[in-house]
C-alpha cells in the first residue's frame, strides 16, 4: 500500500524475508518489571520439580506432619516446696538486702526441683518434678513469679513437659497461672493452672499445692513415605 512495508514482507537482494532480521528487533522499555519476575520464579519452580522427580523417581515427596484438631486435657497433681532439712528442694540462689528488711521478702530468688505427687503426701506415688525458679516481686504484698517447667516421669505423659509462667498471689485461698508452652504430647501447648494452698509451715516456709491444670495441646499424625 503505497511506501508503505510490512515487516514481513521486506525484501534483501531479491528474496523476500519471512522475519525481520535481527538488528530490526527491539526490547520493548515498557515491559513490566513483575513480568520478568513471574517467568524467572517460574522457570526455578519447574526447574527444581524436575530434579526431584529424576533424583527420586516414582517416590512421593516427603510430606510435613499434619497437625489434627486441639486436644483438651486436664491433670492433677501436688507440689511440695521443701526449703528445710538436710535434703531442701528450694534453695536461696539470691538473697537482696532488702530483703532481710522486707515483711514480703522482696528480692529474694529460689531455685527447686520439687517433688510432683499423685497424691497430696509426700509419700503418694512420684508423677514428675517441678524444675525452675520463683522470685519474691511484691514490696507490699506477699506475691511470686514462677517461671517453671512441670516435667512428668511416669505415666503416659513420661517424658512430656509443661511452661508455666506467671504471677502467685501466694496469700489468696486459689490462684490462676498461665500454661504458656509444652514438650512431647503437650506441643505447642496453651492453657492455666488453678493453685491452691494445703498447707504450709510458717517457721521452715516448706509448704504443699493443690494444682488443676487445664491445657489444650495439639496430637500430630506423621504421615507414612513409600520406601524408593
Amino acid at each position: 500500500m503505497g511506501d508503505t512495508k510490512d515487516a514481513l514482507s521486506l525484501k534483501s537482494a531479491g528474496t523476500p524475508l519471512l522475519f525481520p532480521p535481527p538488528s530490526s528487533i527491539t526490547m520493548d522499555s515498557s515491559l513490566p518489571a513483575k513480568s520478568l519476575l513471574f517467568f524467572t520464579l517460574f522457570l526455578f519452580i519447574t526447574t527444581t520439580t524436575s530434579v526431584a522427580a529424576a533424583k527420586y523417581p516414582g517416590r512421593p515427596s516427603p510430606r510435613p506432619r499434619l497437625p489434627s484438631k486441639d486436644k483438651v486435657t486436664r491433670l492433677r497433681f501436688y507440689f511440695h516446696d521443701v526449703q528445710s532439712g538436710k535434703h531442701p528442694t528450694s534453695v536461696t540462689i539470691v538473697q537482696s538486702p532488702s530483703a532481710l528488711n522486707s515483711s514480703t521478702g522482696f528480692g529474694q530468688v529460689q531455685m527447686m526441683d520439687n517433688l510432683l505427687t499423685e497424691g497430696p503426701q509426700m509419700t503418694s506415688k512420684q508423677v514428675g518434678r517441678c524444675q525452675g525458679i520463683y522470685a519474691l516481686e511484691g514490696q507490699q504484698v506477699l506475691a511470686l513469679l514462677m517461671a517453671m517447667n512441670v516435667v512428668f516421669t511416669d505415666g503416659r505423659y513420661n517424658g512430656s513437659t509443661l511452661s508455666i509462667m506467671g504471677r502467685n498471689s501466694v496469700l489468696d485461698k486459689v490462684r490462676e497461672i498461665p500454661v504458656v508452652g509444652g514438650t512431647g504430647a503437650f506441643r505447642m501447648a496453651r492453657g492455666y493452672a488453678i493453685v491452691r494452698t494445703l498447707w504450709v509451715d510458717s517457721k521452715t516456709r516448706d509448704a504443699t499445692a493443690q494444682y488443676d491444670v487445664v491445657v489444650v495441646h495439639r496430637q500430630y499424625v506423621v504421615l507414612a513415605i513409600a520406601s524408593p
